[in-house]
């Protein structure tokens, strides 16, 4: 009781002191306010407002409580001279949603991980079993692969599938997936849609931050099937997270004409797996489409190689002539040896993850060159041996394209990481309005690193390993990185809960 009064006081004297003291926008006045932590002296970027100066920032329990000129007093205060404070890196699109997972993410900056692609079958279920053991701030969208599943005829309903979350959301979500997988060549009949579109609406309603659309893992789906649940999404506001159905400019265009014709707000995940070799003319397209004013986005993510499930529908006779490589091309996560026919057709009878190197570096530079293009990790759930996106997309974008080949300036690129995936949600939760930003009243989700130093260290051929230069990273005001090292135990994070969703603490 005592320790909340005191915050309380905190709080308190630094409203009364910013009452009486008008400063200009991004500073704070110095007054006698005490903070819970000052980081000193530090080169602040603020994407949003341009600010890019030496300020102390004080945090307040879970928010920036001052960003001032002056020096700041408090209660822990870290010296930060010759780092760049900058927002936490939001990533989009985190297959890892698990604490180990977590950590990796952490010493790569980041601090809000989302799983919006793929999504989950039941998110108020997910949200409510990672809510108070979470390293960073977490959230899903709705999967249209799991919802589809209860609407195709003689496959289990929906509260069969939903029953298998009485073992937990991680078991729940392994049952469903099993569920959906075994559905994934069966169309969805018209007389079925509106169940469809139900499933989807029970999952924004329990907190979704939009609908998860991969439906190149499930070809079965229809184009009018699709099409339907574009119709829905435009209907309840909320946005498509979409991996298309195929590599190439044709998929791009049948999502975007879906999204133009029912008005639904679009993104379109790691543009450059699914454009390879037309990746300008994708990246042409999406920046026509929003020049016209409809509301369509998209990622990119630093590498030169994709990755995912051998068994997936991906990998269906015909693959090699569809993404224009061969068995020596694929890398199977466990070992990092390259595939033979032989390895192949043996590792895919039996599951498991491949690497997949299938991209040019020119394609890289040309989607991230757009000013459009968020950066997103795609990142893997964590296996020693994992794809290296897991572990270091935002160091390696910050180090070799942002500081070494000077391909976006520091501003900007840092925007792309923070600002930018923000403000694509924030239609969604309210809560993104108050992260991607270092300003007073914000979330105290920051990151501390050194841009000078900053880089990945992952490897296709090693296990998983934690970026350099990330020297600090606090989320909801509490540090889970201090001093380059993860803090043991630290569990901040807190749930984004789509706007259809009740809070979860």
């Amino acid at each position: 009781m005592r320790a909340r009064a005191s915050a309380f006081l905190r709080v308190a004297v630094a409203v009364v002191a910013v009452a009486l003291f008008v400063a200009p926008a991004g500073v704070a006045a110095q007054s006698t306010a005490r903070y819970d932590v000052v980081l000193r002296g530090g080169r602040v970027i603020d994407p949003e407002t341009a600010l890019d100066a030496v300020r102390d920032v004080g945090i307040v329990g879970s928010e920036i409580a001052a960003v001032s000129e002056e020096p700041l007093d408090g209660d822990v205060i870290v010296e930060v001279a010759g780092l760049v404070v900058a927002p936490g890196f939001i990533d989009l699109h985190a297959h890892g949603q698990t604490n180990r997972a977590n950590e990796f993410q952490a010493r790569d900056g980041v601090t809000t991980a989302l799983e919006l692609e793929s999504g989950v079958a039941d998110p108020a279920a997910f949200l409510a079993h990672r809510a108070g053991d979470a390293v960073l701030n977490f959230g899903a969208t709705v999967s249209h692969m799991s919802a589809r599943a209860w609407a195709v005829p003689g496959r289990p309903g929906l509260e069969r599938a939903r029953r298998a979350y009485g073992n937990g959301a991680e078991a729940g979500e392994r049952a469903v997936g099993r569920i959906a997988s075994a559905a994934r060549y069966d169309p969805v009949p018209p007389e079925r849609h509106e169940a469809l579109r139900e499933a989807l609406r029970a999952g924004l309603a329990g907190g979704a931050l939009g609908v998860g659309m991969a439906h190149q893992y499930y070809p079965g789906a229809t184009r009018e099937e699709i099409l339907r649940v574009f119709q829905l999404a435009a209907e309840e506001e909320a946005v498509i997270f979409t991996h298309v159905r195929s590599m190439g400019v044709g998929a791009i265009q049948e999502v975007i004409a879906d999204a133009v014709v029912t008005g639904a707000s679009l993104h379109i995940v790691h543009a450059n797996s699914s454009s390879l070799w037309e990746i300008a003319t994708v990246m042409d397209l999406v920046a026509g489409v929003r020049d016209r004013g409809f509301d369509v986005s998209t990622e990119a993510y630093p590498y030169t190689a994709a990755s995912t499930g051998l068994q997936s529908a991906i990998f269906d006779p015909g693959w090699q002539d569809d993404l224009r490589i061969g068995y020596g091309d694929l890398q199977w996560q466990d070992t990092g040896e390259r595939l033979t026919e032989a390895s192949f057709r043996r590792y895919r009878a039996s599951g498991g993850t491949v690497i997949i190197h299938m991209m040019r570096p020119e394609w890289i530079r040309e989607a991230l060159s757009r000013e459009f293009v968020m950066v997103a990790s795609d990142g893997m759930p964590y296996a020693p041996g994992a794809h290296p996106r897991s572990a270091g997309t935002f160091s390696r974008f910050l180090g070799r394209y942002v500081r070494d080949e000077g391909l976006v300036p520091l501003m900007e690129g840092l925007a792309r990481i923070t600002l930018m995936p923000a403000r694509r949600l924030e239609g969604m939760s309210s809560q993104m309005t108050r992260k991607g930003r270092i300003q007073t009243g914000a979330d105290a989700d920051i990151t501390v690193f050194d841009a000078a130093s900053i880089i990945d260290t992952a490897t296709f051929e090693d296990d998983l390993s934690y970026s350099r230069g990330v020297a600090h990273v606090l989320v909801n005001g509490q540090f889970v990185v201090r001093d380059g090292e993860n803090v043991p135990g630290a569990r901040p994070g807190q749930a984004v809960v789509g706007k259809g969703g009740q809070p979860v603490n």
